[in-house]
């Protein structure tokens, strides 16, 4: 037998043979040999399988059926093919208008109607399983969507949690990758998906997310500080309180993107204390320019459109001295001549390089170059630069372009968003929106500041696990088109509750600091299910016809596929025994858990009995795929 194994297995014996190939056949991914390969592959049982996770009541607990990628190709085609809407309806500020044409905000209504047409501009609800909605998006908004945010269930077997995240550690992960996946596809080439999660599976997801979106797209991880939470009685002594949750941040494609800065707002005087006197940090805004007094030209360079000036007697001082001088504060200095308290840096740029080179004659006081930038800020427009003089050519920097004032007029440091988020408010978050939600509401301002940096006005922003409507509130707020996902009932009623506050504009939240003053509009719809007309069979049945509706349930090609063999068994051996509401209940329960949809393309079949104005609103979303 050894013998056997080592002349198959010897080269020199066999060159001929397959075993001169050994080394050249193998299992492949991407071009490489699983054996030669060094990525790291997240792998877990349901992998390859597509979980509907369909439950759309708070307290469901489904076992939930795993469909194979390829065993069960047809069930999840039909599954996934795109889907009937029904019970649209268009929600629309009205109210007198002022001479511009603008609503005036004591004025503003909310106008309900019913929608049979889906039009390009249009907001949207969808109510329905987010895994089936976000497959039948993919017929209009395939590559269209800039900004993903979601919050899903975190799989932290916290029943208080509003949603039902009783996923075990695999089918969680087999629940997140369906949806990635189908996620990836609707954004943009230069879009960005921002996921937020605690602690608990942070770690594989991270892994999951390099596998759908490469890990050559991985941007960053950012760190919230959340409210602290507390340590369970049988954790005590082993784990640490919990003080943070996690945004893990992925493009489409990373050379495509461009994150906009966001900045973070503090009173200057309070940035000043804290960041750097009680942390006993140098602060370097310290120098007051008391007067540039007169200029001379140096040169005027016509051919690169570059003046540069002389000024040799400018006048500077410290802020200290500012204060003592004219007896004042040195808070009450940063907060009256912030323009004119200055400090230096040595960037390098190849300007800086020009103006030493053209200044080299100046010897005290400050010299200056006048002319276009190109990129930047100050892009297009004609700007004058300050330099100190003699030898080292330090550029000067002014308070003033770091500060913003508040509708108050007090002056706010801003200081770019980092990757770690600890001054986002977490408590106090049930006046937002108007709605309750108390575990699981995110901060406005933390939505803000996502999608400021990951956007611009009228570019569509999507969150497929929509909870009580706080991306689209943000979204509506700063101008961005929203797509809200929600299959949970009592959530999905949230999100149509709180848009239509924010319609009527409420001041909650980020509204005061974006001047939001009502308006707007969006459509609900909800997913047409398939099971209503069985249901409604079912409800109205009585002893004699019961039989006959399981036995149709028994026959229904496509329910029984989503049945277990189990489920059918259990149903035969009690059915004859349970009085006739509890038929009822049971044969409720197996047709409500297949969360079956009606196909698009069974629209006029006359079985599903789809109404004229669903009919019609369902042509209009689809249409533009044609």
């Amino acid at each position: 037998k050894y013998e056997f194994a080592w002349l198959i297995n010897s080269k020199e014996f066999l060159p001929d043979s397959y075993t001169a190939y050994t080394n050249k056949i193998g299992l492949a991914t991407d071009g490489k040999f699983i054996s030669q390969a060094d990525d790291i592959v997240l792998d877990f049982p349901y992998k390859d399988a597509v979980l509907a996770g369909g439950q759309d009541k708070d307290d469901q607990k489904r076992d939930e059926i795993m469909f194979h990628s390829i065993l069960a190709r047809e069930q999840i085609m039909n599954m996934l093919t795109p889907k009937v809407f029904t019970n649209a309806k268009r929600y629309t500020a009205v109210g007198d208008k002022d001479l511009e044409g603008k609503l005036i905000p004591e004025t503003i209504e909310v106008k309900e109607e019913l929608a049979t047409e889906f039009k390009e501009d249009d907001n949207l609800i969808i109510k329905g399983n987010n895994l089936i909605a976000l497959s039948s998006l993919l017929e209009r908004y395939e590559g269209k969507i800039k900004l993903i945010y979601i919050d899903p269930p975190y799989n932290t077997g916290n029943d208080s949690f509003l949603y039902n995240d009783q996923f075990n550690h695999s089918t969680w992960l087999t629940f997140m990758k369906n949806r990635l996946d189908l996620a990836k596809r609707v954004l943009t080439e230069d879009g960005l998906l921002w996921i937020q999660t605690d602690d608990v599976e942070m770690n594989y997801l991270g892994v999951l997310l390099d596998e759908v979106f490469g890990r050559d797209n991985f941007i960053n991880i950012v760190t919230v500080k959340t409210k602290i939470g507390g340590v369970s009685g049988s954790s005590e002594g082993k784990s640490l309180r919990d003080a943070t949750e996690f945004i893990q941040v992925y493009a489409k494609n990373k050379n495509a993107i461009n994150l906009e800065p966001v900045y973070a707002l503090t009173p200057v005087w309070d940035y000043i204390q804290e960041e750097y006197i009680e942390a006993g940090k140098s602060w370097k805004y310290t120098s007051v320019l008391l007067d540039l007094g007169e200029k001379e030209l140096i040169r005027e360079d016509k051919a690169s459109n570059r003046t540069y000036y002389y000024y040799p007697n400018a006048k500077t001082c410290s802020v200290k001295q500012y204060a003592d001088t004219h007896s004042m504060t040195e808070e009450e200095v940063y907060n009256t001549i912030p323009e004119k308290i200055f400090r230096t840096t040595n960037a390098q740029s190849s300007v800086r390089a020009t103006v030493m080179e053209e200044t080299s004659i100046a010897d005290t006081g400050l010299v200056s170059i006048v002319y276009v930038p190109t990129k930047g800020k100050n892009a297009g427009q004609l700007v004058e630069i300050y330099y100190t003089s003699s030898g080292a050519t330090n550029m000067l920097m002014f308070l003033s372009d770091m500060l913003t004032a508040n509708e108050n007029g007090q002056l706010l440091y801003k200081e770019k968003l980092s990757t770690l988020w600890d001054d986002i408010q977490y408590n106090n978050l049930s006046k937002e929106g108007s709605v309750d939600f108390p575990n699981g509401k995110k901060p406005e301002k933390l939505l803000q500041n996502i999608i400021e940096m990951s956007s611009y006005e009228s570019e569509y922003v999507l969150d497929f696990f929509a909870g009580s409507g706080s991306t689209a509130s943000v979204a509506l707020k700063l101008g961005r088109k929203f797509i809200a996902i929600e299959q949970l009932d009592q959530h999905a009623d949230m999100c149509v509750s709180r848009l239509t506050n924010v319609i009527n504009g409420e001041q909650a939240g980020i509204s005061q600091d974006v001047d939001w003053q009502g308006g707007g509009s969006f459509v609900y719809c909800e997913l047409k299910e398939d099971g209503q007309t069985l249901i409604d069979a079912i409800q109205a049945s009585d002893e004699n016809t019961i039989s006959e509706i399981k036995d149709y349930i028994y026959q229904d090609e496509r329910i029984v596929p989503y049945l277990t063999a189990q489920e059918l068994e259990a149903v035969d051996n009690e059915f004859e025994q349970l009085d006739i509401n509890n038929k009822k209940r049971v044969l409720i329960k197996l047709v409500d858990k297949n969360k079956l949809y009606v196909n698009y393309s069974s629209i006029d079949d006359e079985d599903y009995d789809v109404s004229d104005e669903d009919k019609s609103f369902t042509h209009s979303f689809y249409e533009v795929a044609k």
